[in-house]
């Protein structure tokens, strides 16, 4: 049995070998939420910007932070990445961003899920902050996993409160 850790025998960090492990179909869901003004948030309605069309930038950010997470996220494994969504919704007072990636691989999406959320996150940020410079970026987790060995799971409306 393979040990999974990012720590060799000698305690030094190093990528863990998955070629023992099955290929499966793995989904990962990750969300970002981003506090905005309603002024901003109206200007993104109205698509009044003047950096252009924010929730279009930012789902190709999205798209793209996932697709080159292995380059920025140490030790993770570069994976064929099956499909990336990038949904980008009003919610409560400014943006919820869902990530959701899939790939038939060794192992899971949940860091690609959870760096395109982040970078979507940032894009939007970036896109506003000649508005406001106290925009918050809050709350970026998982939602959701499938696939692998340890098989589904999903947050709890009690790690949701926390």
């Amino acid at each position: 049995m393979t040990n999974f850790s990012h720590l060799n025998a000698v305690g030094e960090a190093h990528m863990v070998d998955v070629s023992d492990k099955d290929t499966t179909k793995r989904v990962a869901l990750a969300r970002s939420r981003v506090r905005l003004s309603a002024a901003i948030l109206t200007q993104i309605r109205e698509q009044r910007l003047a950096k252009g069309d924010l929730l279009a930038t930012a789902r190709i950010a999205g798209i793209m932070a996932a697709k080159k997470c292995s380059d920025l996220i140490p030790l993770c494994h570069p994976l064929p990445l099956t499909n990336v969504t990038v949904q980008i919704e009003e919610y409560r007072s400014g943006l919820e961003i869902i990530v959701r990636c899939t790939t038939n691989g060794q192992t899971g999406v949940e860091m690609e899920a959870l760096t395109g959320a982040s970078v979507a996150a940032l894009t939007v940020y970036d896109m506003c902050k000649a508005l406001d410079k106290g925009i918050v970026i809050e709350s970026t987790c998982l939602l959701e996993k499938q696939g692998g060995k340890s098989g589904e799971w999903q947050r709890s409306e009690s790690q949701e409160n926390d």
